[in-house]
């Protein structure tokens, strides 16, 4: 039972300064901890925006999803326009991300060294075989990697719902539309009736 006058200093009285000072820094280090910096808040907004540009989807994989947008975009053009369909939306979903080959400068150099000595015969043979990445030069700055080839991302399926889907011409014609224009198999396409 606390008597009158208790007050939470009696407690710091029968500490010894050194715990009361080390006590104090940890306090002062805990608030030092606690308050944002500028360089963070700077940071956070930045950190938003790829959020939004795409999550965790790094370069390569924001280009293959705004590749596969516009090929939906294209689709949904062009399958508006055929007779019977009416209204439409498509989803495509691709294997991979696509690949991105960079040019790149091979060196190679072999050399060959044969002795006779008498009756033994040594012979050494060298070889060296050195790579690296070509970058684009803008303004004598270095710049990006040099892109030679860009393979695109392999499509795996096709959905398409349209007000006409319940119609089996209609449907076929889609169907036959798909796999004009993409390299998938018949299995992989299918068309719905929009509600």
């Amino acid at each position: 039972m606390k008597g009158k006058g208790w007050s939470p200093f009696d407690k710091a009285r029968g500490l010894s300064k050194n715990q009361l000072l080390i006590g104090g820094l940890a306090g002062l280090l805990l608030l030092v901890v606690a308050i944002p910096t500028e360089q963070g808040r700077k940071q956070e907004p930045k950190q938003e925006t790829r959020a939004e540009e795409g999550g965790a989807a790094a370069g390569a994989d924001s280009s293959s999803s705004s590749y596969q947008k516009e090929l939906e975009r294209k689709l949904v053009e062009i399958l508006g326009e055929m007779d019977g369909v009416g209204k439409v939306e498509v989803m495509i979903t691709t294997q991979d991300g696509g690949e991105r080959i960079v040019e790149k400068d091979i060196t190679r150099s072999s050399q060959e060294v044969s002795e006779e000595d008498g009756t033994l015969k040594r012979g050494t043979r060298e070889s060296q075989y050195q790579e690296g990445t070509v970058f684009s030069q803008e303004n004598g700055a270095a710049g990006e990697p040099f892109v030679s080839k860009e393979v695109v991302p392999r499509i795996e399926g096709v959905l398409v719902v349209a007000e006409g889907g319940g119609n089996a011409k209609v449907a076929k014609n889609i169907s036959d539309a798909v796999l004009a224009l993409f390299p998938v198999e018949v299995h992989k396409i299918k068309v719905v009736k929009m509600n």
